[in-house]
């Protein structure tokens, strides 16, 4: 393919995404899905094809776009979920791929055990990036959030090596459960212990958080290098790129620069909105690797894989999910404890149990395991022939089934997620977050004056007093701000109570902003002000804009 031709067709993708994040906008559609029929339809189209090569998908695309999820993620919030998130990330992608393998062994004609399992553990992960996109965009609960974050994030460990476990299998090399368990336990903590390793080792580097263009320069390449470090020593490197990117988010707040995070924050963004563009844009286009073999197949048989795999998919999750709720109490202990519970366990007692998920909640949850790229890079790893040289055993139609999972869970679990919230009435108590946020701003503000009396009682750096009572005034102002906004959703429930004196206060403050760069343009236009001081002088006022909040919280 032509410099010209690819050029052409990167630029295109841009123009497709940017048009489907307006249409998403506009429809409240889920972009992926868009994205995704966009893709099916180009590749109907006659006309250059990206074939998905699963070697870029899993080494160039996968990392960032996780490193980018578990620098979103919290991990102490999902600590304190383990339990669920474990069950959802580690034991239903076994439960889901060993149901696939069995049903393909028994109703799939000449299937093979090995062969099913290895297509079920490649649909087995769900993709979270359109669930939470659209979770966050109604107002999703922040537990609902926290259990998808955490299993997108363990996830696919688990089933590239249950993958590789089947292919092993499948190919001749034979199957043992006690070597499938050890193997899996040496690549699970080898990529955590590969992952602590860059976490850790990028520590020194802290010291260039004063240049925000140099530390996100490391933040861009440390996703890689958690990887290529995992993969060169043979265990998991999604797990790896996963738990630096959760220790290093953990910890940045304590040395990173508010510039530095500025950047950082809106260079993952852009990182992010072009990549997943792009993966959705590429499982739309496979249609025709998938469907190129399919000939040689009886469509009963088709028909048979088809449903096995959908159907494992979409039902497997929901069973799980409520067997795993309703199981005896002794089950539900946590493995770890959320702040909140450790201060609330007694001394020398256990810490309390795991809330169960409601209906509503289980319900949720099964409908956001839409499928993604990672499903059909992973199933696209299955070799050709096996080691006596025969053709690996229904290839294409594992192909097909992978492809068929992806675009039902992807399109139609991903365009009708957001009515089925609403639906339920499952939503964020906004109200209740804006008061946390509120009472956290009246304590910063006031470290901030005790931290002013004690540099004022040791007369610190030569401040005179006048400094520190002029810095005094605007903390105070800002605290009886955020004091009598407390009063006011003291009583509230769900929605924030919307202020006519506040939401006019932010428009006159825009205006104001509004009135100072047009008037700098003037400057600049006049000739009095040239472009170097006129970007510094923007820069100011942006970053005042950046501060006033689009609602009141």
């Amino acid at each position: 393919m032509h410099a010209e031709t690819v050029l052409l067709l990167v630029l295109a993708a841009v123009a497709v995404i940017v048009a489907a994040r307006w249409l998403a906008g506009r429809t409240g559609l889920p972009a992926a899905a868009l994205l995704t029929v966009t893709g099916l339809v180009y590749a109907l189209l006659p006309g250059p094809n990206l074939e998905l090569d699963p070697e870029i998908v899993l080494t160039v695309l996968l990392p960032p776009l996780l490193y980018s999820a578990a620098l979103d993620s919290s991990l102490i919030a999902i600590r304190a979920n383990m339990r669920t998130v474990v069950g959802l990330s580690v034991l239903l992608v076994v439960v889901t791929a060993l149901v696939i393998g069995v049903g393909f062994a028994l109703w799939v004609p000449g299937a093979t055990l090995a062969a099913g399992i290895a297509l079920g553990a490649a649909v087995a992960p769900p993709d979270p990036v359109a669930a939470l996109a659209v979770g966050r965009r109604v107002g999703l609960p922040p537990r609902l959030v926290t259990l998808i974050q955490g299993e997108g994030l363990l996830n696919d460990a688990t089933a590239l090596t249950l993958l590789s476990v089947a292919i092993a299998a499948a190919v001749g090399d034979g199957f043992s459960t006690w070597s499938a368990l050890g193997s899996f336990a040496m690549s699970a903590a080898g990529g955590v212990a590969a992952g602590l390793v860059v976490a850790y080792g990028v520590r020194p580097l802290r010291r260039l958080r004063r240049d925000p263009l140099s530390s996100n320069a490391v933040s861009l390449a440390t996703p890689f290098v958690a990887y290529l470090l995992a993969e060169s020593v043979h265990v998991s490197g999604v797990l790896a790129v996963v738990v630096a990117g959760l220790v290093i988010s953990h910890n940045a707040p304590y040395w990173q620069s508010g510039a530095t995070r500025l950047q950082t924050d809106a260079v993952w963004k852009l990182v992010d909105f072009l990549l997943e563009g792009v993966v959705f844009l590429l499982i739309g286009q496979q249609l025709p690797a998938v469907i190129r073999g399919l000939g040689q197949y009886a469509p009963s048989t088709v028909v048979v894989a088809s449903l096995i795999t959908v159907g494992a998919v979409l039902l497997v999750r929901p069973l799980w999910l409520w067997l795993t709720e309703h199981a005896p109490q002794a089950l539900h202990m946590r493995l770890g404890g959320s702040p909140v519970e450790a201060e609330t366990t007694p001394p020398g007692g256990r810490s309390p149990m795991a809330p169960r998920l409601s209906g509503r909640e289980i319900t949720v949850l099964s409908w956001a395991g839409t499928r993604g790229v990672i499903s059909l890079a992973a199933v696209f790893t299955i070799p050709l022939t096996t080691d006596s040289g025969a053709p690996f055993p229904d290839r294409d139609l594992l192909l097909f089934c992978a492809f068929l999972a992806v675009l039902v869970t992807l399109v139609g679990q991903g365009a009708t997620f957001a009515p089925l919230v609403r639906r339920l009435g499952l939503r964020a108590d906004a109200a209740d977050a804006a008061r946390l946020r509120n009472q956290a701003r009246v304590a910063a503000v006031e470290a901030g004056l005790t931290r002013l009396d004690e540099m004022q009682a040791e007369q610190h750096d030569h401040v005179d007093d006048a400094a520190i009572e002029t810095i005094r005034a605007a903390l105070r102002t800002r605290r009886d701000r955020y004091e009598r906004r407390l009063e006011v959703l003291t009583d509230a429930e769900g929605e924030i109570p919307m202020s006519p004196q506040y939401e006019a206060a932010l428009r006159v403050r825009r205006a104001v902003i509004d009135a100072e760069r047009e008037e700098l343009l003037r400057w600049r236009d006049a000739g009095r002000l040239p472009d170097e001081g006129l970007r510094t002088l923007e820069r100011e006022l942006d970053h005042q804009e950046h501060l006033l909040p689009s609602r009141p919280a």
